[in-house]
């Protein structure tokens, strides 16, 4: 990576300057990231342990509760260290791997969220042909896939950003090294590198949306023709959790980048950060257990296990 710099370090400008809001912020933050932690390394470890949820679905699921439980350790640690010692300083060095890892992880999920979709399309469309259609290579090469290509679009990210030169200000006008927001305090021609921002970060966005649309579609076509009430139900409910999630995170990046120019400030752009770095992380591993019969099964088995001996010792 060319290095043109002469900054050595960052200063994140946070979410508020305001001295009253730091510890109530802190607070916020610290109970979403610990409830955001036990959530998704709670439900890798439930999906590990009960081999009845070794299944593509729970696969992908264990995938994304891995990859949301990074990228928000890649963001709210840094934060909730602002906002508590005041440190809002950022190495060069460390401002580059946390944009490596926030936009590799982001684009991790992205793809995985259009895999959930084409497995769920495959359940409920091809429900004879599922287990050979979702094979354990089919799922595993879909998953691979989508952490290589991550990393790789990361990789060009950081490539593009910090190849430029900063030689002006270095207050960053974001609570993270957002490749926007760094992009932002370069003193080179920084419109080729953000073109290809825009139109990388764009097709990514389009043809996992596309996939995910497409499934949905074919989908509900079937449910519809469906004229078991008991498969018309199962058929919804196993599909309501991803497109719960699917939705939450998608409505978010709409609402980010389509909003007209002339409304667009900061601001919006660090609330709507805010609810997809720490947020949706928390949100989607309640979405899926309280929304799924199997993964209350399995929690309510693996807490049996857990105090059956505490309660024998009170027996005795």
């Amino acid at each position: 990576m060319e290095n043109n710099t002469e900054v050595a370090e960052f200063i994140l400008l946070g979410l508020s300057s305001a001295p009253e809001l730091q510890v109530p912020l802190f607070m916020i933050f610290t109970l979403i990231y610990l409830i955001s932690v036990v959530g998704n390394l709670g439900m890798v470890i439930l999906i590990l342990m009960d081999s009845r949820l070794h299944t593509p679905m729970y696969f992908f699921l264990s995938n994304l509760s891995l990859v949301d439980f990074c990228y928000s350790s890649a963001v709210t640690p840094k934060v909730m260290a602002g906002l508590l010692l005041g440190d809002k300083v950022i190495s060069y060095n460390a401002c580059a791997a946390q944009m490596f890892f926030f936009a590799s992880l982001a684009t991790v999920e992205n793809y995985l969220l259009a895999s959930m979709a084409y497995d769920r399309y495959a359940a409920v469309c091809k429900p004879l042909h599922y287990t050979t259609t979702m094979t354990t290579g089919v799922c595993a090469r879909l998953v691979i896939g989508s952490y290589v290509y991550g990393f790789l679009i990361a990789s060009l990210h950081i490539r593009e950003t910090f190849s430029l030169s900063f030689c002006k200000s270095n207050v960053v006008h974001h609570f993270f090294c957002d490749v926007l927001a760094v992009m932002t305090l370069s003193c080179s021609d920084r419109q080729i590198s953000e073109l290809i921002l825009v139109i990388v970060a764009s097709f990514n966005i389009v043809f996992a949306l596309l996939v995910i649309l497409i499934s949905y579609l074919f989908i509900f076509v079937t449910i519809l023709k469906m004229h078991s009430a008991e498969g018309y139900q199962k058929a919804l409910s196993t599909c309501a959790s991803h497109l719960t999630a699917v939705s939450i995170f998608y409505g978010t990046i709409i609402f980010m980048y389509l909003q007209p120019s002339s409304s667009h400030s900061m601001d919006t752009d660090k609330i709507a950060s805010v609810f997809y770095t720490m947020v949706i992380p928390m949100l989607n591993p309640l979405v899926y257990s309280l929304r799924n019969k199997e993964v209350k099964n399995a929690f309510k088995k693996v807490a049996e296990k857990a105090t059956s001996p505490w309660l024998h010792l009170v027996n005795v």
